[in-house]
């Protein structure tokens, strides 16, 4: 592979395959092909092969998906199920008719089981039930594995998994009805710090700054106990992973990709309070579900193989909160 090997990332304008662009451009590949969801329809099998027909890409990276919080998986089960195995049956099959060279799948750590031992190893898969309130998301990724997997043992290709925990960063989907639980805090935290309630007799105009030091910090609510714990991977970290993957041959069909640690959703939520300056209240509404109790990655297998992570949370979060303050009149709210 040179840098003039011809890449295709499906879904480059997301936040993963736009952070992967970036570490491949940076690293001096020339030959880097993107489309837009309205010039390639991932899920129309004919316009994905005609695309691999004219085309011809070496190597594809798949990180396009359909995605989103437990709100959005609970309420678009379809969608999510369906259009994520459109989207990767296309690629995957396309990529073995038309000879590509190396494919790269990128899932979620979400295909374990819900109660599985942690921290969750690669061989864990399909052991036990997933967890209900994603587990449309995690069959259409599971396929996903198995199809790789099945490439890999029948025709010797290099078609390789990568599983990343929960991954967060620039460019990501601050929508409070779609986003992921890191994202929807950042936002919610900080529109939180800057709401100004009406009171009484109150229009707006004329309000002395007590008043406004009065009026900012709202309280936040946030979903379930805050006990639940979780991990979490920068973006970037996750784009020099899959750039690794590219670069070298991985041995297994299967890898995990975090930091191989943990905290809890209260924890998380306090670390986001603290470097978006919020100093209102918490309000844990726990009415509503908490998902799995925890979804730790055992990474050593990828560390293994040489690669491990860099940027640490809250550092990486710091770093996203300057993000979404520079962009926060462009985060598009996703319509579903």
């Amino acid at each position: 592979m040179g840098k003039n090997t011809k890449i295709y990332i499906a879904g480059h304008r997301g936040m993963v395959g736009s952070a992967i662009w970036r570490n491949l451009e940076s690293k001096g590949y020339t030959n880097l092909i993107g489309r837009t969801s309205a010039e390639l329809d991932l899920r129309n099998q004919a316009a994905v092969d005609a695309f691999y027909k004219e085309v011809k890409p070496d190597v594809v990276i798949d990180a396009a998906a359909r995605v989103g919080g437990i709100l959005a998986n609970n309420n678009y089960p379809y969608q999510f199920l369906m259009e994520n195995m459109q989207i990767q049956n296309n690629l995957i099959d396309a990529a073995h008719r038309f000879d590509v060279q190396k494919f790269i799948f990128l899932g979620s750590s979400c295909i374990y089981p819900k109660l599985a031992t942690q921290p969750l190893k690669e061989e864990y898969l399909l052991t036990s039930s997933l967890e209900p309130t994603n587990e449309w998301y995690a069959i259409a990724k599971i396929s996903g594995v198995k199809a790789c997997e099945a490439i890999r043992k029948q025709f010797g290709k290099d078609f390789v998994s990568l599983m990343p925990t929960n991954l967060y960063g620039p460019y990501d989907n601050f929508d409070l009805q779609t986003s992921h639980v890191l994202p929807a805090m950042i936002r919610k935290f900080h529109e939180a710090k800057f709401s100004f309630p009406p009171s009484e007799g109150d229009q707006g105009a004329g309000r002395s700054q007590d008043r406004q030091e009065l009026a900012q910090h709202a309280p936040v609510t946030l979903w379930g106990s805050g006990t639940p714990m979780r991990e979490f991977l920068h973006v970037d970290d996750m784009a020099a992973a899959v750039v690794y993957a590219f670069e070298n041959q991985l041995s297994d069909n299967l890898y995990n990709i975090g930091t191989g640690t943990d905290l809890t959703i209260k924890e998380l939520a306090e670390m986001i309070q603290r470097t978006v300056g919020h100093t209102g209240e918490i309000i844990w509404d726990s009415s509503k579900p908490d998902g799995t109790p925890r979804k730790l990655m055992d990474v050593s297998k990828m560390t293994d193989a040489g690669w491990k992570a860099k940027i640490g949370l809250e550092e990486g979060i710091r770093e996203t909160y300057d993000w979404f303050l520079k962009n926060v009149e462009e985060v598009k709210e996703v319509k579903m």
